[in-house]
């Protein structure tokens, strides 16, 4: 491949303890976090809104944050978000849940929450401005800058050209390890279906919302690819994709388009229209730190002494997890930590790990964990454990699922419920 060598002189634009590579809602909890523990805070988002997939993915649902027996696992800013989501826009908060626990015994009902996107990130971008959060939007993270194994801070490309920011610590929150491929860290890179969703109005659509008084009616889900979580039907023709490269998002989104654009061309174009596309690609899981442990579904019902928060798998009653601090970072690299899409996870367990509530709750502590490492002056591998746990728990984070809750055959339990989806329409997530 031919090279060239570019020299440029850039400018310093800031200094602060902690920069946030990454707008989506691990960035958002991570930044917040950060910022609460009287840090000085610069978040990057390379689009022009907050959420990412959660918001420009039009991903706009918070999975399950229980057990699927009326039980709550996710806590802290999980639900800090998801009660933000539905302030003011439209939300599907079952009833049964909407002050807290359900009674009863046996609550089939999960905790679940559909919201509208836009109003979601508007109010995420008013969130992070009034805890002082420093924002820049159309800023795109091009390069870690290292010295040895430490980085001290990244070259951001946005209106006025490239720019540097120096920082005592870096969260890597873009979802696909940008910041930790750039930094030379380890990773590990993920395989992607064929999906692709948006949503469109139709005469019928709207006729439904004005019937009803529901403006959730008006919208009607629209695809491309179709694909479920587990790989059903991926066309035999269509490649898996990495999402590394400009090339590969670009064939992914293309086929995707052209697959959409088919499909609505037979129906009446005066009855319908599309509403919205994904302003970012639907890819899930696309690179991953190498981190000092890797989360896989055997480790269900596992403690771990260094957990910084539990979760609960999304798609079928029963099974919990903890997530230690080495999902989140690699020893060596002593000021880098990534949350979300891009913790250590692999096969079903990243899928459990990368969804919303727990991507949020692993940026809440990354957050913590910068902060604090930048209080005792240590690497961000090895913060006291015990007072991480302590700041998390005080932010109302279950750090270690009560054992009440395991069923008594573990590993085998409900298996009735093991392959039926919680909600058949949100298989894709």
């Amino acid at each position: 491949m031919e090279q060239i060598c570019v020299d440029q002189k850039i400018p310093v634009l800031g200094s602060y303890d902690i920069i946030v590579a990454g707008g989506g809602v691990a960035g958002v909890a991570a930044a917040l976090s950060g910022v609460r523990r009287g840090k000085s805070v610069l978040l990057l988002e390379k689009s022009v809104i907050l959420g990412g997939l959660a918001t420009l993915g039009l991903i706009n649902y918070f999975v399950p944050m229980c057990n699927g027996r009326g039980k709550q696992i996710i806590f802290g800013m999980g639900e800090e978000l998801l009660r933000a989501s539905a302030e003011f826009g439209y939300d599907t908060i079952p009833e049964a849940w909407r002050k807290g626990e359900p009674e009863g015994a046996d609550v089939q009902q999960r905790y679940v929450c559909r919201y509208s996107p836009y109003i979601f990130a508007l109010v995420l971008t008013q969130m992070v401005l009034d805890a002082g959060v420093e924002l820049r939007y159309d800023s795109v993270v091009t390069r870690a800058v290292m010295e040895g194994t430490t980085c001290r801070g990244v070259v951001v490309q946005g209106k006025e050209g490239a720019a540097f920011y120096r920082a005592k610590m870096i969260v890597d929150a873009t979802g696909d390890g940008d910041v930790l491929r750039s930094a030379g860290v380890p990773t590990v890179a993920g395989q992607n279906y064929f999906t692709y969703m948006g949503k469109g109005i139709s005469l019928a659509s709207c006729e439904a919302a004005v019937q009803t008084g529901d403006i959730r009616q008006a919208y009607e889900r629209i695809s491309g690819g179709n694909i479920n979580l587990y790989g059903q039907h991926q066309p035999a023709d269509i490649p898996l994709f990495s999402g590394l490269s400009a090339q590969d998002v670009t064939d992914y989104l293309v086929r995707n388009q052209q697959v959409l654009l088919e499909k609505i061309k037979s129906q009446p174009r005066f009855s319908r229209d599309i509403a919205m596309l994904p302003m970012m690609p639907q890819l899930r899981t696309t690179c991953h730190i190498d981190g000092d442990y890797t989360l896989v579904q055997e480790d269900a019902y596992r403690h771990f002494e260094d957990s910084v928060c539990a979760i609960n798998d999304f798609d079928h009653r029963d099974y919990l997890y903890e997530v230690p601090l080495r999902c989140l970072v690699k020893a060596g690299y002593p000021n880098l930590i990534t949350a979300g899409r891009s913790a250590s996870a692999s096969g079903y367990g990243w899928d459990i790990l990368r969804v919303i509530p727990p991507a949020i709750l692993t940026g809440q502590a990354a957050g913590e964990a910068c902060a604090l490492a930048i209080e005792t002056e240590t690497q961000i591998d090895r913060v006291p454990i015990r007072t991480l746990q302590q700041r998390l728990e005080q932010a109302h984070v279950m750090i270690h699922f009560p054992d009440d809750l395991v069923p008594q055959a573990a590993h085998t339990a409900d298996q009735s419920d093991q392959n039926v989806p919680v909600q058949a329409d949100d298989e894709h997530f």
